[in-house]
C-alpha cells in the first residue's frame, strides 16, 4: 500500500512539475502602432484590436483596402523584420478597369504587386537600421524608433514603384506596412518573403 501511494505522489508530483515549466522567448520585439503613418488615417495607433483600416486618403482619391499580403526580408542572418502589407485601390478605377479589361487581368496587377513589394521590402530592411540602441530608455522606445525608421524608409523606396505601376495600369493604388503587425528579428532571423494572405 505504501509503495502504490509513493507511486501516485511521484505521478501527481511529475505532471505537476510538467504543467509548471515556461515556454522559451524569442528574441522578438512586436512593434505598437505609429503615429505618423503618412497616409493612414489618424485613429490608427488608437484602433482596438489589431485591425487594419479599410480605407485611406490618398491625394483626392478614397482608396478602399482590397488585398493583405504577408511577409518579410532578413537583412543579415540575424536581423529582420516580417509582418503585414496592405494594399489600396481606387474602387472607381477597379469598376473602370473590369469593365474595359475583363477581371482576369487582376491576377497580373497582383502579381506585379508582390513582386514590387518584395523588393521594396528588401530595400526597406536593407537601408533600416535594426541593431539594437543603446541609447534608448526602454523596450518601448526602441520599438517605436525601429517602426518609424522602416516606415519612413518603406514610404521612401515603394512610392517610385507605385507611380509606375500606376503609369502602367491606370490603377490608382496605395501599399503601406500595417506596423502593428511587425515582429523584428534582432537574434536570428526568421522572415520569408512577401506573400498574399489567403
Amino acid at each position: 500500500m505504501k509503495t502504490s501511494i509513493q507511486l501516485l505522489i511521484g505521478i501527481a508530483f511529475i505532471a505537476l512539475t510538467a504543467c509548471s515549466n515556461q515556454e522559451v522567448k524569442q528574441d522578438t520585439l512586436p512593434i505598437p502602432a505609429t503615429d505618423n503613418l503618412a497616409t493612414m488615417p489618424d485613429n490608427v495607433s488608437s484602433m482596438s484590436g489589431q485591425n487594419p483600416p479599410l480605407t485611406l486618403v490618398k491625394g483626392n482619391k478614397t482608396l478602399n483596402l482590397v488585398r493583405i499580403m504577408d511577409g518579410g526580408a532578413c537583412k543579415n542572418d540575424e536581423q529582420g523584420v516580417k509582418g503585414t502589407f496592405l494594399v489600396y485601390a481606387d474602387p472607381t478605377d477597379i469598376d473602370r478597369i473590369k469593365r474595359d479589361k475583363g477581371p482576369q487581368i487582376f491576377s497580373d496587377f497582383e502579381s506585379k504587386i508582390q513582386f514590387f513589394s518584395s523588393n521594396v521590402l528588401q530595400d526597406t530592411i536593407n537601408a533600416t537600421n535594426l541593431a539594437e540602441d543603446p541609447f534608448t530608455l526602454g523596450a518601448d522606445e526602441a520599438q517605436q524608433k525601429l517602426a518609424n525608421q522602416l516606415t519612413n524608409n518603406f514610404r521612401d523606396a515603394v512610392a517610385d514603384a507605385v507611380n509606375t505601376f500606376q503609369k502602367e495600369t491606370t490603377l490608382t493604388i496605395d501599399v503601406v506596412p500595417f506596423i502593428p503587425s511587425f515582429v523584428f528579428y534582432q537574434r536570428g532571423c526568421e522572415a520569408t518573403h512577401v506573400e498574399p494572405e489567403n
